[in-house]
């Protein structure tokens, strides 16, 4: 085996028609473009690879950026009809994997024979493994923050007798307007990417979804909004300029899948298209309202525009900083020219 390293921090060794990737230490939104950069290199270069191999031995920390790369990187492989394996993986790496459920989508396996049998053991079991919470990436301070989660609870609590009080008005309302189910739900990524459904009182026709690509997408970018939408009803429409169709999402805080206050929670297609500096959106936790939801609304019309509102979200975060989004919310509710979620 000989050594041919590719860029300083991405070693790249080879051996036969496979190519071996150290990945450094750390494999956060620096690091990440120059992995991803470093495999869509070699992807390019050779006609004759046939397998890429990514050696996670000394990784201890991976952000949602880095798992945007090796996400990109393994689509790209797949693409080329080469093989993407991932090795020596970490207890904090396999965290994260396991978090997402994508260690059920890559190939992992040992890659140092000395260890092989305890490896493979590791991997052969990784279906039932519950890793330990400590092994999981602090990717922002509101993560860990315990009284950040505690003012969920509390908050989504709350919010879940003021849903039960409005449930049977609601109900009524949905099903003279428009027959059929009274709550709507959506798979939507959270922290890390981790997917999960999201809970809403049902402001559409019920299809839909089979009707969306009949609509005109009004926003550039990996996200979708119609200010007129044709699908939404009419009772939908009160429901969502009063973000009333939005309560039933106090019991996806309460699970602790979402927040109160964070970030847009972006639907499996967006992020898709993410490049890997968009992936830092995934480092905190999506909330009912956030930067986006009380700045932007229905007069943001660029995608860059989501990020810039988020990535300063993440910036600015403090429980004070919490604590005023919500006041700033329940200011705007109300706001006939708020729009919707």
């Amino acid at each position: 085996m000989s050594s041919q390293p590719t860029e300083i921090n991405f070693p790249v060794t080879h051996q036969e028609n496979a190519a071996i990737v150290q990945v450094t230490t750390r494999l956060s939104v620096v690091e990440a473009v120059g992995f991803k950069q470093t495999c869509q290199n070699l992807l390019h270069a050779s006609s004759h690879l046939q397998k890429v191999i990514i050696d996670f031995q000394d990784t201890i920390f991976m952000d949602s950026s880095g798992l945007g790369a090796v996400v990109s990187n393994f689509k790209k492989a797949q693409e080329q009809g080469i093989a993407f394996t991932l090795c020596n993986v970490t207890p904090q790496v396999m965290a994260v994997l396991n978090l997402t459920g994508l260690d059920q989508v890559f190939s992992i396996e040992s890659f140092n024979n000395v260890e092989s049998a305890e490896s493979e053991s590791q991997v052969d079991n990784r279906k039932t493994t519950n890793w330990k919470t400590d092994s999981l990436p602090q990717t922002h301070p509101s993560v860990a923050s315990w009284m950040k989660r505690l003012i969920d609870i509390v908050g989504s609590l709350v919010g879940l007798v003021i849903t039960a009080i409005l449930f049977i008005p609601i109900a009524i309302a949905i099903q003279i307007n428009d027959p059929g189910p009274i709550f709507f739900k959506q798979i939507r990524c959270g922290w890390m990417g981790k997917r999960f459904y999201i809970w809403k009182f049902r402001s559409m026709c019920v299809d839909a979804e089979a009707k969306k690509a009949q609509v005109k997408n009004q926003v550039q970018g990996a996200f979708f909004k119609n200010e007129n939408d044709p699908r939404i009803t009419n009772i939908g429409r009160f429901l969502r300029r009063t973000s009333l169709d939005e309560l039933p999402q106090f019991w996806n805080v309460l699970k602790g899948e979402m927040s109160l206050v964070g970030t847009r929670p972006p639907t499996p297609d967006e992020v898709e298209r993410y490049e890997v500096p968009e992936w830092q959106r995934l480092d905190v936790k999506p909330g009912m309202t956030g930067e986006w939801q009380v700045n932007g609304r229905s007069k943001v019309r660029s995608f860059e525009d989501v990020i810039r509102l988020d990535l300063e979200y993440q910036k600015n975060w403090t429980l004070m900083y919490d604590v005023r989004l919500i006041l700033k919310t329940i200011l705007i509710l109300f706001n006939r020219n708020s729009g919707a979620v």
